[in-house]
């Protein structure tokens, strides 16, 4: 490496430890301390200041154009589900359906199907309540009892809802790396799904048993806003929640049969816009029924999607941002030359950048941003699956949440463990998604 390449990596390293000081210590929104980060990196690169303006720009418009869009229309999605009890009530029909040997699957899959359209703290959010209800009933006559019964149905819960977050669209962080790395969307879900499913399970259920031993409970913080209207059909519920991803999946199966490719419906009907944009049309009167005219209704479904997607947005724009001038500060170009160099796995390579993103910044989203923003150039030059590199990075970016993830402290929130434990039960599990995730895209890759 030249003296260039090493003055480049220092500003990286440099901007990005100055935006985790301002969010970590000083308190400030990711939103500001990513953008003092920003031009921290393309100052001590060595670029002129209007070019590094440029490039912030160019950052933010690229995350809140590319991806903004799927954000809100996922969040106010999430909002009706939450609002109309659609959520609770598949949750507690499915609960109702197991004994409680089979509960912790039960939780476990109902994570996955209604975290796909949610964010990971929405789910959260919708989830818990219902979990921790549950628990309650098939606990036993003492507090140790109890609270080894809530953990292991939260647990397989948490972990279903982290590997939706990480490594299947149309959850918007690997989607934002679908869109970034060129990758075919449609193969990235069905790997995601062949993934997700094991990494759940041992992440989830089997780790739960070993982490979980002897931790206590204090009073979670759980609450429940829903309006008080009549809940709708459950079988209805679940024709919402699954309708993005059947949409998707139907545009991208049609277009591999040659007498249907190239068609107008089709292709819309996989854009991810399209399809979470017909979701929210057809959810309003499905879940709302003729009450959805109703202002107290209109005003509760979006104010919850507003207040949620201001901040996300601006936390990934300034992503985005940082992104971008690490790209134009030639980043990106350094990495592909290491990777052919010294022969590193773009895999293990995309993986590792995610995990010090992690670590640095703490939102797994923002790690997906910075990650895919300067593994396009690895991914040329290697010729290596842009699908696997997407889940890669996906599995990279949920490595070890701890203090300065606000995950984190939501978490410990509503699962009412102290901070060690939350450490010894979250973040491990987290650490697990992470682990067996690259392992399962590395055998993958030797497979396809």
């Amino acid at each position: 490496m030249t003296g260039d390449d090493l003055r480049l990596v220092g500003a990286a390293l440099a901007g990005i430890l100055l935006a985790v000081l301002m969010i970590v210590r000083g308190r400030l929104h990711p939103f500001i301390g990513l953008l003092c980060g920003a031009f921290t990196v393309g100052l001590l690169a060595g670029l002129p200041l209007p070019d590094i303006a440029k490039a912030v720009q160019k950052g933010v418009g690229d995350i809140i154009g590319g991806t903004g869009f799927v954000v809100a229309l996922g969040l106010s999605l999430g909002a009706m589900l939450h609002l109309s009890g659609a959520a609770a009530s598949l949750a507690r029909g499915a609960l109702s359906l197991t004994g409680v040997r089979a509960a912790p699957w039960a939780t476990l899959g109902i994570a996955i199907v209604i975290g796909l359209p949610l964010f990971f703290e929405t789910g959260l959010v919708l989830l818990l309540p219902i979990v921790v209800a549950a628990a309650e009933a098939m606990g036993g006559t003492d507090d140790a009892a109890r609270d080894a019964a809530k953990l292991r149905l939260i647990m397989p819960a948490l972990a279903g809802l982290g590997v939706v977050h990480a490594l299947v669209p149309p959850h918007p962080g690997p989607l934002l790396a679908v869109e970034a790395l060129g990758a075919n969307l449609g193969l990235t879900m069905l790997y995601g799904i062949i993934i997700a499913i094991p990494t759940a399970i041992l992440a989830g259920p089997v780790l739960a048993k070993v982490t979980t031993r002897g931790v206590r409970l204090a009073p979670p913080v759980l609450g429940d806003h829903a309006l008080g209207i009549a809940t709708p059909p459950r079988a209805l519920a679940l024709l919402i929640v699954l309708l993005p991803v059947l949409l998707i999946a139907t545009g991208e199966l049609a277009q591999m049969a040659p007498g249907l490719r190239g068609s107008a419906p089709l292709v819309a009907a996989s854009n991810p816009v399209v399809a979470l944009l017909v979701t929210n049309l057809l959810a309003l009167p499905v879940l709302f029924g003729r009450r959805l005219r109703e202002s107290a209704i209109q005003d509760a479904v979006w104010h919850e999607t507003m207040g949620a997607a201001g901040a996300i947005l601006l936390a990934i724009g300034a992503g985005g941002a940082l992104k971008q001038v690490l790209v134009s500060a030639g980043l990106s170009d350094l990495l592909a030359r290491v990777v052919l160099m010294y022969a590193i796995s773009p895999l293990l390579l995309g993986w590792l950048v995610a995990v010090g993103i992690r670590l640095a910044a703490g939102s797994a989203t923002v790690a997906t941003i910075t990650a895919v923003g300067v593994m396009p150039g690895v991914v040329a030059s290697s010729g290596v699956s842009p699908e696997l590199v997407v889940l890669a990075i996906g599995a990279g970016s949920v490595f070890f949440s701890h203090v300065n993830d606000p995950g984190f402290w939501l978490v410990k929130s509503y699962v009412g463990t102290s901070t060690a434990d939350t450490f010894r039960t979250w973040s491990l599990l987290e650490t697990a998604i992470s682990v067996v995730g690259l392992a399962m895209v590395l055998v993958l890759s030797h497979v396809i």
